[in-house]
């Protein structure tokens, strides 16, 4: 029996448009979930019940309008929304109750959209896992024994649990990419810029975007067409797409050239080691791609001094809170870590480290030029246990993070699109999935190629969860 959720976001759409059931009843319907599932899940802080389905009422007795028309989501628990709780994963922001409502969430309630509510992130989303002070942790829905990554970690559970179809979600060095291939969906991080409300532009070397995170590449593309058309691009750099994404998740792709490297920009200052499930995911998608008739070739790729560019990066950025001293001993150790390891910094070092990025993000560039796209694993290491990372000793478990997800942060660096999507599963059934990394405004392109690798890989398996 086919439940609402198993539909996809563009089906549960069609639905409501036809009238096959209404906003109140596919509100309904996971809410029902998230009350009977998100206590083993962890993917929400907060759930919006009441104002959900008082929304979904109004709706019901209009005319279906707008690209998300009817359709739950969740905010981002870094995003204000006026009246709603942002706690932004700290004890510092317990009681912060918001009374205006960022663009981030306004663009999707302008599209017909609905909030849940809020999903789970890490404190003020500075770890690549959602294990807070304030709340149980996020687990993967495939095991829950296993954290979900993060900081998107609570979108992503959620989506993988069948407790949303879609979440947008933000990415600042992976935070998007690497929860959603923790759990086997697909998350999109675009180029810099190409976000109106979230371009990166506003942060030091450019590093943060807003993005979409779902069970398909089109229902992801749907919700990045969202984020980047949904308001003036007064503050976009990048114009809009030709067509909407989604376009090019639902045509046939062009042959295209593809470049394959597992090289990191983190191995010559880490001990990075690549999974056999991570290789063999590279591996596949590469054989199905060639096979389908795309040129597919190995390169060589020798970056060098990125860890240090980016380790100051981070916590410059960091740095930029408004913490007090006070504050600081209330707040986890890798946070109070970063802003004083940040605060030390001289102007003379972020300068520094600002051109290296530049240059960084250059030779990048021009490295990866000769493709349509280059894939890469989209993570090193399969999904680790809660409380794996350490979390007493912050710069072993910064390391632990960059071992964990080498392959993430440098696409912020370079101002790049990406997409992981999964291609294969490993012995126990759960999805391992690759990266696909575009050209500067190349999003069209890489959506384009995930469909494919989607289509020739196949349906993926959904966690036991899916069927509570």
């Amino acid at each position: 029996m086919t439940d609402l959720h198993d539909l996809s976001a563009i089906e549960q759409l069609a639905g409501l448009r036809a009238g096959e059931f209404s906003p109140s009843e596919l509100v309904a319907h996971y809410l029902a979930r998230i009350a009977r599932c998100d206590e083993e899940v962890g993917a929400f802080v907060e759930v919006t019940g009441e104002a959900a389905c008082a929304r979904a009422a109004a709706l019901s007795g209009t005319e279906p309008a707008g690209a998300l028309w009817g359709l739950p989501f969740a905010d981002k628990d870094l995003v204000a929304r006026a009246g709603v709780p942002m706690r932004s994963g700290s004890r510092l922001h317990r009681d912060h109750v918001p009374t205006t409502t960022a663009d981030q969430a306004a663009v999707l309630d302008e599209a017909g959209g609905i909030s849940l509510g809020k999903t789970s992130t890490p404190e003020f989303g500075l770890t690549g896992y959602t294990e807070t002070l304030i709340g149980p942790p996020t687990r993967d829905p495939w095991n829950l024994a296993n954290g979900a990554g993060g900081s998107s970690g609570g979108a992503a559970a959620a989506v993988a649990a069948g407790l949303l179809p879609l979440a947008p979600g933000s990415d600042g060095g992976g935070s998007i990419r690497i929860p959603a291939a923790t759990v086997g969906v697909v998350g999109i991080k675009p180029s810099r810029g190409r976000v109106p409300f979230a371009s990166g532009l506003d942060s030091p070397g450019g590093l943060p975007v807003a993005g979409p995170i779902a069970r398909s590449v089109a229902d992801a593309a749907l919700l990045l067409d969202v984020q980047c058309g949904g308001r003036p691009h007064r503050f976009a750099t990048r114009a809009l797409a030709s067509e909407p994404f989604v376009s090019a998740a639902t045509a046939s792709s062009t042959p295209a050239r593809i470049g394959v490297t597992t090289v990191s920009p983190w191995d010559d200052a880490d001990d990075i080691r690549l999974d056999p499930e991570a290789a063999r995911a590279v591996e596949v998608a590469a054989t199905l791609l060639s096979d389908a008739g795309h040129g597919v070739d190995g390169f060589e790729w020798h970056p060098r001094g990125y860890a240090e560019l980016f380790t100051t990066l981070w916590r410059t950025s960091a740095a930029r809170m408004t913490l007090t001293e006070q504050e600081l001993e209330l707040v986890e150790p890798i946070t109070a870590w970063l802003v004083r390891e940040g605060r030390r910094l001289t102007g003379s070092e972020v300068l520094q480290a600002l051109a290296a990025a530049s240059v960084f993000e250059q030779e990048t560039i021009t490295a990866f030029d000769p493709f349509d796209a280059v894939l890469t694993p989209a993570l090193a290491l399969p999904p680790q246990p809660v409380g794996w990372f350490d979390r007493d000793d912050p710069e072993h478990g910064f390391s632990q993070q960059v071992r964990y997800a080498p392959y993430s942060s440098f696409v912020n660096v370079a101002g790049l699109p990406a997409i992981v999507v999964p291609v294969t599963t490993d012995a126990s059934g759960h999805p391992v999935s690759v990266q696909l990394i575009g050209r500067p405004g190349g999003e069209a392109a890489i959506i384009s190629l995930a469909a494919a690798l989607e289509r020739l890989a196949g349906p993926m398996p959904k966690p036991a969860i899916w069927r509570r």
